[in-house]
């Protein structure tokens, strides 16, 4: 991972878009792991690749946030600037329209919040395909099949040992690869989480971080029913999202691998985490029903 400080986006800002130049940086509060982002003045952010994996991302929300966002009912990123590599930065980055939100924390109507993105990948769904990405491994095979990810399944089983349930485990995997998406390729997120959902005036606000979007399965979307979403909030998404019941079978495949892949990766097992926490959350509950 690249060292990205604020003194290294003045470097580039000032070389590259001068008109900037004068504009204050500061880091965000909440950073994400693909990317490093900063505001610049009030209006704008820049937005910098931290590894070379996700270097793909940023040609790719170029030219597909632009034709999403003439679709969906929320805002998305708006890139108005593309830099290049300089200042000892080795890679293309963004400069975008600041979008007002903060992340999603203590939602008050979660039921709403539930409803809503239901909502708005609904209508991501429904854009046109034509042109779209397939997803591959610019998605980090996010709209593929999850049986892609089945020997990191198995790697972190093995890992884990006893302290997971691997019988329950295996048995939730096995079911994640019974179907496939059998209808024509929607488009997909990939990356439904917390840290990529604004919030303003109670309400779902936004919606960021399309790096691993594409065309294909949407089933990736679902997992924030197990990793955010609990009880009856998981019937009013699965109600909202309006998607057959064998989709939810690969989503909970999807939800499982990443707990797992997390899980056993941390230098202790923590019965108490959240990740854990997650992974019984997507033993207990299929959510189709």
């Amino acid at each position: 991972m690249i060292d990205i400080t604020a003194d290294l986006v003045r470097a580039l800002v000032s070389e590259q878009f001068p008109e900037w130049g004068d504009l204050p940086v500061e880091p965000v509060a909440r950073q994400g792991w693909d990317n490093r982002t900063f505001r610049l003045g009030d209006r704008l952010t820049v937005r910098l690749p931290s590894a070379e994996g996700y270097v793909a991302a940023v040609e790719k929300e170029d030219l597909c946030l632009p034709v999403l966002a003439r679709h969906l009912p929320l805002p998305v990123p708006e890139t108005v600037a593309t830099g290049r590599p300089g200042a000892g930065y080795p890679f293309p980055w963004s400069v975008r329209r600041w979008l007002p939100g903060d992340p999603v924390g203590a939602v008050a109507d979660r039921a709403g919040f539930a409803r809503d993105l239901g909502g708005f990948l609904t209508a991501l769904r429904a854009i046109p395909t034509r042109g779209g990405p397939a997803g591959g491994r610019h998605s980090f095979f996010r709209g593929c099949h999850p049986g892609v990810y089945g020997d990191e399944v198995e790697h972190a089983l093995g890992r884990l040992g006893d302290a997971v349930d691997a019988d329950a485990c295996r048995a939730v995997w096995a079911n994640a690869l019974t179907s496939a998406w059998a209808s024509p390729p929607t488009w997909f997120h990939g990356d439904v989480a917390v840290g990529n959902l604004l919030f303003a005036e109670g309400r779902l606000s936004a919606v960021i971080d399309f790096g691993t979007c594409g065309v294909g399965d949407p089933a990736c979307d679902l997992v924030i029913a197990w990793t955010y979403f609990t009880g009856d909030e998981r019937s009013v998404f699965r109600e909202a999202v309006g998607l057959p019941e064998d989709t939810w079978r690969r989503a909970r495949g999807w939800a499982l691998w990443k707990a797992l892949i997390t899980v056993a990766d941390l230098p202790e097992f923590d019965p108490e985490g959240p990740q854990v926490r997650i992974l019984h959350h997507v033993l207990a509950d299929p959510v189709a029903g």
